[in-house]
């Protein structure tokens, strides 16, 4: 790695590889800022949240684990390592019970994961959109979903897909606008109302 320049605020940020980053080096460059992520190995940083990023987390993590079976836990802004060149952050995973293997675990593999999902902020919409569920898809992870807020009421909708095995690509499955109620990766049914959000 080359030398580290300094900006003008006084940061001094690492200047990449000629072939971009590995997920190697996401875990072990120092003073990395939290919830950092490699995306075609560039590094990708987090901006701050919004109150709405946050709590649409957290509603959706208390209706997936009320119903999550035995087999799968649901984690929150966790590493998900699709190869060597890409590992994002899902705001919300569910994995395989074994892939757990202590409380020191900081990545899952993609082969882990039954489902991604991804609240959209305004400065990560194009890869939440489009960069981000094309991966997903590409490495073999079968669920996704994609959050929104709409309207003026700030309104969540939450857009459900699930992975086609011929077309190896995401197919919409549906869109939840009040009650997000779908029998995969398991049996879900989550109030995702206005309300419900503001109750938070």
């Amino acid at each position: 790695m080359t030398a580290e320049p300094t900006t003008a605020h006084g940061s001094r940020w690492p200047v990449p590889p000629q072939d971009g980053y590995t997920v190697d080096d996401l875990f072990t460059l120092p003073d990395l800022p939290p919830h950092t992520e490699l995306i075609d190995g560039s590094l990708v940083f987090v901006s701050p949240q919004r109150d709405f990023h946050s709590t649409m987390i957290d509603l959706l993590m208390t209706g997936l684990r009320s119903t999550a079976p035995p087999e799968v836990r649901v984690r929150r802004e966790m590493t998900v390592v699709l190869d060597r060149r890409n590992a994002p952050e899902p705001d919300v995973s569910v994995v395989r019970t074994e892939a757990i293997t202590g409380l020191d675990v900081t990545r899952y593999q993609a082969a882990d994961v039954l489902l991604a999902v991804e609240v959209v902020s305004p400065d990560s919409e194009a890869r939440d959109r489009e960069t981000k569920p094309h991966k997903y898809a590409t490495a073999g992870i079968p669920h996704f979903w994609l959050v929104e807020m709409t309207g003026t009421d700030q309104h969540p909708v939450v857009r459900v897909y699930e992975l086609d095995p011929v077309t190896k690509a995401y197919a919409l499955t549906g869109i939840h606008h009040d009650r997000l109620k779908t029998g995969v990766p398991f049996p879900v049914d989550v109030d995702i109302s206005a309300e419900a959000l503001a109750a938070l």
